[in-house]
């Protein structure tokens, strides 16, 4: 979940060029108040833990999901 503030902020394209994650949004809801979406990540396991704490840093509430949650 995005903060207000983040919202027009390009977060998951700078997420991409920090980390060497691939990213893919499989939903996003936005609106002037807050911004939901829900990202799937790739890459190798400290990549992806780096990526989420920079996430964190930045004021996003991440709440991982386990893929097959996804899939189903």
């Amino acid at each position: 979940m995005f903060p207000p503030k983040l919202i027009t902020n390009p977060v998951i394209w700078e997420l991409g060029r920090k980390y060497p994650v691939i990213t893919n949004v499989r939903q996003a809801s936005v609106t002037d108040e807050i911004g939901i979406v829900c990202l799937e990540l790739s890459g190798k396991r400290p990549d992806l833990k780096a990526a989420i704490q920079w996430l964190e840093k930045q004021g996003i509430k991440v709440e991982p999901v386990e893929i097959g949650v996804i899939e189903s």
